[in-house]
């Protein structure tokens, strides 16, 4: 255990109850059953300990506690040999090391009345599937862990081994189910009432945030952008620009035999769908002689067929950084040392009277969380959320290619030339470090650095976080990135998880992505 010079009231009063706790025969034996074939590393308060660890005894519980375990957490991947696995295997070894994978998803909201809405739209979601044996458990925090065991799924689909599609399969079919909920989701959210003044403050989201504005065709997000109407100062020439930043630098007329300047009449703001290529706009500034039109004021759209809805995933998003290899999470009946409860197991029925003080430790009833599905009985969630992925990744649009010249030119990027967002990254993380790395490593390697520069530049970044990862995780990160032929963008600024969340930005740059950022840089210096 780590030495401290002095504990904190909130440590004192999980140890207090800790070995009394684990103590419980029944809590050893629900511990001990879910950690077959697992990863299992205890926490010591903040720390965690060495990897790999598994449990081999029941008693190997106690041991630990007495060590100054307080918690317990399982990996979501199942090995033949847990304590075989390590940081220096390659992809192929890892894929060979597994015996397959459970489907864990993790409610993660800072609002626990928000995440009870959301188990219980995806506990439903799965009946309506054809999945009867899944698990629910309370995660100890202010959220909630649901499981499908990884019998409940085929062993191969269109001969493609399940176990070695981790963890994309298994990312699939969480974002398939919040699709699924998303809707119903928003209403029950809105029908409870939302603080925003208190998820501002827990979760740096204003009430504009938590608004979307769907297309009318594809129903995914659309875009608000601004669009500025001007009139050349002396032919009276009208113009439209969509997303044009307004200057001091003035701006010529765009007929070429005018020596005029436009002048900005009047801007709207709008919402365009990228993937339709459609505009809320309708009708075009008209005044003047004449008009030069872009393709989004070409469209037809209305304005009202673009609808706007709150945006629940936001408030209680299913952790896809949990569905990542080797990544590990709270085995039931594990006490939580920021809140000293139980992760006990809940039923359905359950969840709408669950309060915190039915987790307290000293007065739990033991059931089991790791049922035993029917072979095969999460198949159709399989096959469908393969098939949403695919058809949602059909309806992207393929980026523009871009040639190999100003691929090379990439080799000129300066680090004054990196986007605030990484800059600020670059300074260090309280929290949030594995999403850090994951955006400093595709970023990186996008602009192609030397692998070299890559490794040396996380190593720094990692030495100024508090605390740091372990040198296991981030050597593990780098070489499966590395091994990568297909390159890998750095997430968009839209994706609040990876940005906002830890505050790399205060509003959404115009750009679309960080490297987008630099490509425009090196445009103009070009």
């Amino acid at each position: 255990m780590p030495e401290k010079s002095e504990m904190s009231e909130k440590e004192k009063r999980v140890r207090a109850i800790t070995r009394i706790y684990y103590s419980n025969p029944k809590v050893q034996e629900s511990i001990f059953n879910f950690s077959k074939n697992r990863e299992v590393v205890p926490r010591y308060f903040e720390a965690f300990g060495k990897r790999p660890d598994t449990l081999q005894y029941p008693s190997d519980i106690m041991g630990l506690v007495n060590k100054g375990a307080t918690s317990f957490h399982a990996s979501e991947e199942l090995w033949h040999n847990p304590l075989e696995i390590n940081s220096d295997m390659s992809h192929e070894e890892m894929q060979k090391a597994r015996k397959s994978w459970d489907l864990l998803i993790d409610i993660d909201s800072p609002f626990l009345d928000y995440s009870k809405i959301a188990a219980k739209l995806l506990a439903e979601e799965l009946e309506n599937q054809g999945i009867k044996n899944y698990g629910i458990k309370f995660s100890g925090g202010k959220g909630f862990h649901l499981i499908i065991p990884a019998e409940a799924f085929p062993e191969k689909v269109n001969e493609i081994e399940t176990k070695t599609m981790f963890p994309e399969w298994a990312r699939a079919i969480v974002q398939y189910l919040m699709m699924r909920i998303r809707q119903e989701y928003g209403k029950r959210v809105t029908a409870l009432g939302i603080n925003f003044d208190a998820v501002e403050e827990r979760m740096h989201l204003s009430q504009k945030d938590l608004l979307t504005t769907k297309c009318p065709n594809c129903q995914t997000i659309a875009v608000k952008k601004t669009k500025v109407f001007s009139k050349c100062d002396r032919c009276g020439t009208t113009h439209e620009r969509p997303d044009y930043k307004e200057t001091k630098r003035k701006i010529r007329c765009t007929d070429e035999i005018c020596s005029g300047f436009l002048q900005t009449i009047e801007s709207k703001e709008y919402f365009f769908c990228e993937k339709c290529n459609i505009t809320s706009l309708t009708n075009s500034f008209s005044s003047g002689n004449k008009m030069t039109f872009t393709k989004e004021a070409r469209t037809k759209s209305t304005t009202s067929e673009f609808t706007e809805d709150f945006a629940g995933e936001k408030i209680a998003s299913l952790d896809l950084v949990l569905v990542a290899p080797r990544h590990l999470f709270r085995t039931p009946y594990s006490l939580h040392e920021k809140t000293a409860l139980a992760s006990i197991v809940l039923d359905k029925s359950q969840i709408d009277s669950f309060t915190p003080k039915d987790a307290n430790p000293m007065k739990i009833n033991i059931k089991e969380f790791y049922k035993t599905p029917k072979r095969n009985e999460a198949a159709r969630l399989l096959e469908s959320a393969l098939s949403w992925k695919s058809i949602e990744e059909s309806k992207i649009e393929k980026p523009r290619r871009i040639s190999e010249e100003f691929i090379t030119d990439f080799t000129k990027v300066t680090e004054d030339m990196f986007p605030e967002a990484i800059k600020r990254l670059l300074k260090g993380l309280p929290e949030g470090r594995k999403r850090g790395l994951f955006v400093l490593i595709t970023f990186f390697k996008a602009l192609n650095y030397p692998e070299d520069y890559i490794s040396q530049k996380c190593r720094e970044w990692n030495e100024k976080n508090t605390p740091p990862l372990k040198e296991g995780y981030v050597k593990s990160q780098l070489d499966w990135h590395f091994k990568q032929k297909k390159k890998i963008l750095p997430p968009n600024y839209s994706n609040d998880s990876f940005y906002k969340d830890l505050k790399l930005i205060d509003e959404n740059p115009s750009e679309k992505n960080p490297i987008v950022e630099v490509m425009r840089k090196l445009r103009k210096i070009k």
